[in-house]
């Protein structure tokens, strides 16, 4: 599609307060069985709109749709592995909003880091979203409007040692995220990254047994010595704080917002 020759106007906003209404729109959010997902499908769904709930776990998208029922909106399971990149492709056709979310994490030295498991981790988090995005983009574009958010991390912007695939994998969706915003501007499409630090969730908890081991230090130092070391604020960010964060940038009022990471770091990129 030919981009505008000309600048189009800002949108019209009514009023001074945030349009939360996302009624007959369609999302799709990947890893939606737990953590970040659940909380993004559950908050996008309490907005109104009609969520496709991506994952694996098929006993768990069950659970959240369950626990969607008389919400605003809807949820739709959709069991799918990420790995089967021409499904997602095809699995995100026709949404007006995309949340990439799904991941996993492996703790090892790269001399241990076993390269099957590095070459899925930058399947599902880096290839499957370019799929992803290139199939949700015709109907943005044909339409005029679409948000993409992608769950980065602080690790997007940040290295830690031992998380050579996770750290990769995150920063080359911060590119992917920018080269879409530059792309999607003329098509009324923008493309942000969500930046947490740690947030509770199984992801998480299942790290800090890994982390314990490649530190040598007691399970119960984890969290304080390693995870939130460099955290102003010291607590782990709960999944709904980022569904908030995530659902704003769907809004009118967040159509300036793209090409750019959004930290909920708790000041840890302050240093």
């Amino acid at each position: 599609m030919t981009a505008p020759t000309t600048p189009g106007p800002a949108p019209h906003l009514s009023a001074p307060s945030v349009d939360l209404d996302l009624g007959g729109r369609t999302a799709l959010v990947t890893g939606a069985a737990g953590g970040i997902g659940r909380a993004c499908a559950l908050r996008l769904a309490a907005a109104g709109a009609k969520v496709r709930a991506v994952d694996r776990d098929a006993d768990g998208l069950d659970a959240l749709a369950a626990h969607a029922d008389g919400l605003a909106g809807a949820v739709e399971p959709d069991v799918l592995d990420l790995t089967d990149l021409d499904a997602a492709e095809a699995a995100a056709a026709g949404a007006d909003i995309l949340v990439n979310n799904a991941g996993l994490q492996l703790v090892r030295p790269i001399e241990e880091f076993p390269p099957d498991v590095f070459h899925t981790v930058l399947t599902v988090m880096l290839e499957a979203p370019f799929r992803l995005i290139r199939g949700a983009l015709p109907h943005m574009y044909a339409q005029g409007w679409g948000r993409i958010v992608n769950i980065s991390s602080v690790h997007g912007l940040r290295a830690s040692a031992f998380k050579s695939a996770y750290v990769a994998a995150k920063h080359g969706l911060e590119g992917l995220s920018k080269t879409a915003a530059l792309e999607g501007a003329p098509h009324g499409v923008t493309s942000v990254c969500v930046n947490p630090s740690y947030v509770r969730t199984p992801l998480v908890e299942r790290q800090i047994a890994d982390q314990a081991a490649a530190h040598s230090m007691a399970v119960e130092r984890v969290l304080a010595d390693v995870l939130l070391k460099d955290s102003a604020i010291k607590r782990l960010i709960e999944p709904e704080e980022v569904a908030e964060a995530v659902l704003y940038l769907c809004t009118p009022q967040a159509s300036f917002i793209t090409g750019t990471s959004l930290t909920l770091d708790g000041g840890w990129t302050a240093h």
